[in-house]
């Protein structure tokens, strides 16, 4: 018979005996077929667009041109697998109270299963870079020149540069799983592996020039949704029978992934589209056919979970072990998503009826990813827009959850501050000007402009935020999970109460990293890379939104944490960082060389002087922008002092009419003592 884990979980729905060699199962069988059907869809979408007949001036054999998708959607496949297990053992599997921080049985088989998956995303990941690189090069592997190629196209090009960065991702996350079963490894590993995917959006059609950025971002988005929604829902089929009668639970937590997933996948879906076709009438075309169906199956997918939430789960939930129309569905589904997945590899290798090449005659346009913006004059910088749709699309959501977190605790009956609620949604509209508004539309164009979206990233986005709460709002608003797993709240508690966390919100250290980020961005190759790179410009605003709410969550944060320095000590790094800003400023303004000159002259700016002297009204922003935001910063630390002393006396009185005053008696009689050996000593 087979013993029930010792840490809770049951490892089947019957205790009975297992034959050694067990027939394969419809399901089993069903998900194995997946894999052959997404390459097929892969080739013959491949086929419907010409691509397969395409004759290359420089052709690297049909090893390649034939590899190189299979290699991708092999890829695709196992990278879901991955990440839909990891995801299931940190967020949606039942988890043990016996030993805290360590996997049950249930979520150690999901990372044991997701360490073999990603052994062969790991090899797949390699196939590609290698394809890749002969695809890239024009020759195949059997040439006396590949070798040496192919190490310049890892080193020195940008698309090897980050292929083989999504490998060590995915290698170092393999190690992780393998060697622990702490969950807190297992979430890094969760992480690193959606990382690992972001480098996969500036290779194909997304790296083109025009509307390049968008391009990525919601690349990146649509890769994220899809592997989380169809690895999800494999794992949560895999691990159906160990959860056992948690399976209602367990596929209730996924339908939340899945609805988030959804929405991600068609609002990317839909970006790309706009990016990838001129008109209505380019649907026609091969390439406009292979997107309808896979926007059908995409639409069919979200009605067949819209059948799940209605009229599945509840059913399930009542009656875990009646199983059987949750899994027939669900394993439909799979084979949707496995040939939506194909289609989509054979899109991305296929030319779009919007060309993805670079624009030539245009550099400026080029350069910038969108035409070139007017000169800047008058209500410009409040009226130019360009909408960076990702950024966008994150304000939007994030006021919106945050106010319907809020009347959700006004109907049980809760207060929420109104003044906290201003201050988040005044933080995401902020967040929205200063990335598609005139900051960003402007932002690579001047020196000034720039620097006037770096403050308002730094300096008035983040201690907004800060001041709405949204850490202690989720905390009232999530719910409590009792089966020893963790769901978003006992991460976020995790998180808030690590030593990590104690370590970086330290004032001194969130001072320096708020700080000396100015230094390192400024003065090293950062900037330069920021203004010629997407993943250095993207890199460049979530370091400074997150440094930034670092620094003023430590100094005004009225969430709950680590235990913070007292008010004193919070004004003097205030007023440290103010006299660093401030000399800052000063440097900039003084600086006798331009800062990232190269950018500047690509732009067509060719005046030294000119130049110097934007550069100078940059650093006077530096300055005076940041000093506002410093000085409401610091009204508000005195007072949260001035109430902080408030409460402290108000407890004090309380104490003293418990107690008659005990503690003041007591340092009287202290006072009376020590006053009697003064007196007695000669």
């Amino acid at each position: 018979m087979v013993a029930p884990s010792p840490t809770g979980d049951r490892t089947d729905d019957t205790l009975r005996t297992t034959p050694l060699i067990q027939p394969l199962r419809p399901v089993a069988v069903t998900l194995v077929l997946c894999v052959p059907l997404a390459v097929g869809a892969t080739i013959a979408g491949l086929a419907f667009t010409g691509v397969l007949d395409e004759r290359l001036l420089v052709d690297p054999g049909p090893l390649v041109t034939r590899g190189l998708p299979i290699a991708r959607t092999l890829h695709d496949l196992s990278a879901s697998l991955t990440i839909g297990l990891l995801i299931a053992a940190t967020f949606l599997l039942p988890g043990q109270k016996i030993v805290p921080g360590l996997a049950s049985f249930s979520q150690a088989k999901a990372v044991r299963w997701a360490t073999w998956s990603a052994s062969a995303w790991l090899a797949a990941a390699i196939s590609v870079l290698v394809l890749t690189a002969a695809n890239s090069i024009g020759v195949p592997f059997t040439s006396p020149i590949f070798a040496t190629q192919f190490v310049f196209f890892t080193t020195d090009l940008e698309l090897g540069q980050t292929l083989l960065a999504s490998i060590v991702c995915i290698a170092v996350a393999l190690v992780m799983i393998a060697v622990t079963r702490r969950l807190g490894w297992v979430a890094a590993a969760t992480a690193l592996s959606v990382f690992a995917l972001l480098p996969l959006s500036l290779s194909g059609h997304a790296a083109g020039s025009d509307e390049h950025a968008n391009a990525v971002n919601s690349l990146a988005m649509h890769l994220v949704g899809v592997t989380a929604w169809m690895g999800g829902l494999v794992a949560v089929i895999l691990l159906r029978r160990t959860v056992g009668d948690h399976l209602g639970v367990v596929a209730a937590r996924y339908s939340t992934l899945a609805g988030w997933a959804f929405a991600a996948v068609a609002f990317s879906g839909i970006v790309n589209a706009s990016l990838r076709l001129a008109s209505p009438a380019d649907l026609l075309e091969p390439y406009g056919l292979l997107l309808v169906a896979k926007t059908v199956a995409l639409v069919a997918l979200g009605i067949a979970g819209a059948i799940h939430r209605r009229r599945l789960l509840p059913a399930l939930l009542a009656e875990p072990r009646s199983r059987t129309p949750f899994v027939r569905l669900a394993v439909g589904e799979v084979v949707v998503m496995a040939v939506a997945m194909g289609l989509s590899v054979a899109l991305s290798r296929s030319s779009p009826p919007v060309s993805q090449e670079p624009l030539i005659g245009d550099a400026r346009h080029s350069l910038l990813g969108f035409p070139y913006p007017p000169e800047l004059e008058g209500l410009r910088l409040l009226t130019e827009w360009h909408i960076d749709w990702v950024w966008a699309a994150a304000a939007v959501v994030g006021a919106a959850l945050y106010v319907s977190a809020v009347l959700k605790l006004r109907r049980r009956g809760d207060r929420w501050p109104v003044g906290r609620t201003i201050a988040w949604v005044a933080g995401c509209a902020a967040l929205l000007y200063t990335t598609s508004g005139g900051p960003g539309v402007y932002g690579q164009v001047h020196f000034s402009t720039h620097m006037l979206q770096h403050m308002l990233l730094m300096m008035v986005v983040p201690p907004l935020l800060v001041l709405g709460g949204p850490v202690l709002l989720a905390l009232r608003t999530l719910p409590v999970r009792d089966d020893g797993g963790r769901g978003l709240r006992e991460w976020i508690l995790t998180l808030v109460h690590s030593r990590y966390l104690g370590l970086l919100s330290r004032p001194a250290v969130a001072a320096v990293i708020f700080a000396g980020s100015l230094v390192v961005f400024y003065y090293t190759g950062w900037f330069e890379w920021a203004m010629y790179s997407h993943q250095g410009h993207v890199l460049m605003t979530v370091h400074f939104l997150a440094s930034g709410y670092l620094f003023f969550w430590v100094l005004i944060g009225v969430d709950p944490g680590p235990a913070r320095t007292n008010h004193a000590f919070r004004l003097l790094i205030l007023l440290a960082t103010l006299a660093f800003h401030a000399f800052f400023g000063l440097a900039i303004m003084s600086q006798s060389t331009v800062l990232a000159e190269s950018w500047w002259i690509a732009m067509g700016y060719t005046d030294t002087d000119a130049l110097l002297a934007d550069q100078g009204v940059g650093g006077g922003i530096a300055w005076s922008v940041g000093e506002v935001p410093a000085v409401l910063v610091a009204m508000i630390v005195v007072t949260q002092w001035m109430r902080s002393d408030e409460r402290a006396a108000k407890r004090y009185d309380r104490r003293a009419d418990r107690d008659g005053e005990a503690e003041l008696d007591a340092y009287n009689s202290g006072l009376a003592r020590l006053n009697r050996r003064t007196k007695d000593t000669p």
